[in-house]
């Protein structure tokens, strides 16, 4: 008897300093069904790889265990980057419809346009290597291609432009490559890097390269995103049309001229410099040199769509 009150005593005692932690039987089959039905808990489930995955209409062996688990981490973790996931469909919304007729124009297959979402967010990056805007290029890359690259302008903040520039060095890799998911994989490691890689370990094909981390991962980013965009309702992503962000229609006006105070020149046009510079963010400083007189667009946004406008 005397036992049986001390162990209530202890009992006691952790109930009181909240330690006491209870063991129960473990639950049926049952009750575990009817504890999920009711329960409000956050549920995070296996992601079942689609057949037929491919990047530019290339198939990705996934029967091959290697491919597979290498494709299951990457659409595990970007169906579960909830956040990131929402944005890239909103920005999608705003983009896609800029880059997809510049890659047509080119014959590029339109399955490029995820390699922006992963190099960049659809965003103007900016990265350690020296590498900018949505698209990811270099100074030197830049200029080869015909964009002006200085601290006055910078046109790889320049999205049509740099879309143009995206092509021409992808479809150089198509050439020296030989398929797209390898002038793919040549945008993250350079055409050098990925010839120098099948040659020294005796492959022809991207998915049996043994590559570091970030080259390594790169097409089956590329190939879950694409994914997880394509079937939103799928991979648990839901919204309305309306909770995507959209271009704001604008008209061009032609400068070819020095600019001294680009505040000043905004205002002039019933806009701020902070949307001016939304608009054209290749602009990279407050003023405009030009001393040879060469010719600019930039583009105003429509009346009626910001506060102030």
């Amino acid at each position: 008897m005397k036992i049986i009150k001390n162990l209530l005593a202890i009992v006691g005692l952790f109930c009181i300093s909240g330690l006491f932690i209870f063991a129960v039987q473990k639950p049926t089959e049952n009750e575990e069904v009817a504890e999920l039905k009711t329960s409000n808990d956050y549920n995070v489930y296996a992601v079942q790889l689609p057949e037929n995955l491919n990047f530019a209409g290339e198939k990705m062996p996934i029967s091959d265990p290697d491919v597979y688990e290498r494709m299951d981490r990457e659409l595990l973790v970007n169906t579960y980057w909830q956040s990131n996931g929402l944005l890239m469909f909103k920005r999608a919304q705003k983009y896609f419809p800029i880059i997809e007729p510049i890659l047509k124009k080119h014959g590029i297959p339109d399955d490029f346009k995820y390699l922006a979402v992963i190099e960049s967010g659809l965003t103007n990056a900016v990265s350690p290597a020296g590498a900018r805007g949505v698209w990811q290029i270099m100074p030197a890359t830049g200029k080869e291609n015909g964009l002006e690259v200085n601290d006055n302008v910078d046109e790889r903040y320049h999205l049509e432009k740099s879309t143009e520039v995206a092509c021409k060095y992808l479809l150089q890799s198509k050439k020296n490559l030989g398929s797209w998911t390898l002038a793919a994989a040549a945008y993250n490691a350079g055409n050098a890097g990925i010839s120098r890689r099948l040659r020294e370990q005796e492959v022809a094909d991207y998915y049996d390269l043994l590559l570091g981390e970030e080259t390594g991962r790169y097409m089956f980013r590329i190939v879950a995103l694409k994914e997880i965009l394509k079937h939103p309702k799928v991979y648990g992503f839901n919204f309305e049309s309306s909770d995507l962000y959209s271009n704001i229609p604008t008209f061009s006006v032609t400068v070819d001229r020095e600019v001294k105070d680009f505040a000043a020149f905004a205002k002039d046009y019933g806009i701020n410099y902070k949307i001016l510079k939304i608009h054209n963010p290749w602009l990279r400083e407050p003023h405009l040199n030009n001393k040879s007189g060469k010719k600019y667009t930039i583009e105003i946004p429509e009346k009626g769509y910001y506060s102030k406008s």
